[in-house]
């Protein structure tokens, strides 16, 4: 059996603890990190060898940041889309992991909706689209996994009027994501629970978490052949709970060997 997760961790200094105690009880095979705020100096590479895990990252300080810790060695590391765009945003990496590819994604949240910051985030999933297109092919085994902050659906949405018109939920921003699947992902985690009310992030304010008020924005999305490896899925409610928690929820997918 084979885990993969996906965890926007909100500042790997402070979850650092939070992470390996995560680690060692849930014991994962592979581990997609968003939202470092980090740089790569500051970033924990000795106690996670400790605990059993080799680590590619893309850090930057303050803001965004994404890792892919993984217990095979991470090869061909990629920290850019290579595609003549200049981003100073830290924001993919990718690696071959076993017999698999791996990216790590952390998506522009986009602000509002018409804003600067709103066709950054349709552009920056446009340019993983053709990221995808120009090099994988998607009969090879890959997983896309990330905070695409887009809840796909309103099944999706514990409350999908307030989210509606949001940069989290606005139609043009899931058509994007609905243009990875059309390259050739699944969303494994939809999987297992098509009947929705899963979620993998509450707002800190308004007591988003007590209330269940939550959009599930973190994903797992993979080839078909590995689509066809998977076992199951589920979104630890557990790591959202207690002092100095994330925001968001790991998310984990188990795939046969």
């Amino acid at each position: 059996m084979v885990k993969i997760a996906t965890w926007n961790v909100n500042s790997i200094r402070m979850r650092r603890e939070r992470l390996l105690r995560w680690l060692d009880r849930y014991q994962p095979d592979i581990v997609c990190l968003q939202e470092l705020k980090a740089a790569e100096e500051n970033f924990p590479f000795e106690p996670l060898r400790e605990a059993g895990f080799h680590a590619a990252v893309h850090g930057q300080r303050t803001y965004n940041g994404v890792a892919i810790l993984s217990r095979a060695e991470p090869l061909e590391i990629r920290k850019s889309f290579d595609d003549e765009v200049e981003d100073l945003e830290a924001r993919f990496v990718s690696a071959s992991i076993d017999d698999m590819r791996v990216l790590s994604v952390y998506v522009p949240n986009g602000s509002v909706v018409g804003s600067e910051k709103w066709a950054y985030k349709l552009e920056w999933i446009g340019r993983l689209r053709a990221f995808l297109e120009k090099n994988h092919d998607p009969a090879q085994p890959l997983a896309l996994c990330g905070d695409f902050n887009v809840a796909p659906e309103d099944r999706d949405v514990a409350n999908p009027e307030k989210w509606r018109e949001s940069v989290l939920c606005h139609q043009e921003g899931r058509e994007a994501v609905r243009e990875l699947g059309r390259w050739g992902l699944v969303d494994a985690f939809r999987l297992h629970h098509p009947e929705g009310g899963f979620y993998s992030w509450w707002d800190y304010r308004q007591l988003g978490f007590p209330r269940n008020d939550g959009l599930r924005l973190d994903h797992v999305f993979v080839s078909d052949i590995l689509a066809r490896r998977s076992q199951g899925a589920e979104i630890d409610r557990q790591e959202r709970k207690g002092k100095q928690a994330s925001d968001h929820a790991p998310v984990i997918v188990r795939f046969s060997d």
